[in-house]
């Protein structure tokens, strides 16, 4: 058992107690190729979360601090996590998630690029357009509507994948692109939030 299946199963263990956790649309993940997992932020323990209940491993960004953290910038790494650089161009992060993209791998992506304080829906940055464009990788939106309390139901939810041979073909700018992937996760928030 390699480190990330390991981790997967640790956190299952200690957070399964702790929230009710609802998982919808897992059927919907495509099992081979390229994606660019693209789900909202509301907490710390979002990364985690979408780890454990992806049907695939799944290689996050992770902001750089967090790799010269005793312990844990030893276990990023080991977990399929790798340093970006927040707040300019970082090329070494943009070549790691464009190759594991177009060797068929799955990267996830926090498109705010920071955590909502009061969940709503915030602009993405236009990274995730230009990932989804420039990767050969197709888009699974996810939502995950909270909130993180004990003993509180937690939804994750996958919706359809946004194929985007279609916005390649007539070279669809990274904005546009963007928006329709923060659209896709807004459809997922209003007909899966509680009324």
């Amino acid at each position: 058992m390699n480190l990330y299946t390991f981790g997967k199963a640790l956190v299952k263990t200690a957070l399964t107690p702790l929230y009710r956790f609802e998982v919808t649309g897992t059927e919907k993940f495509p099992d081979q190729g390229g994606i660019l997992l693209c789900a909202n932020h509301i907490h710390a323990l979002d990364p985690p979360v979408v780890g454990m209940t992806s049907p695939r491993t799944v290689h996050f960004m992770a902001k750089e601090e967090l790799f010269k953290v005793p312990v844990l910038g030893r276990i990023l790494p080991q977990v399929n996590a790798f340093p970006v650089k927040r707040g300019m161009s970082d090329r070494e992060a943009l070549r790691s998630a464009l190759k594991l993209l177009k060797n068929g791998e799955v990267v996830g992506l926090f498109p705010e690029g920071t955590r909502s304080t009061d969940g709503v829906l915030k602009k993405g940055l236009s990274g995730a357009g230009f990932f989804a464009l420039r990767g050969n990788a197709d888009v699974m939106p996810c939502a995950i509507i909270g909130p993180y309390k004990p003993f509180r139901k937690v939804k994750v939810v996958y919706g359809e994948p946004v194929l985007m041979e279609p916005y390649r073909e007539r070279k669809a700018s990274v904005e546009e692109v963007t928006a329709v992937i923060m659209a896709s996760i807004q459809k997922l928030l209003d007909e899966n939030s509680e009324k």
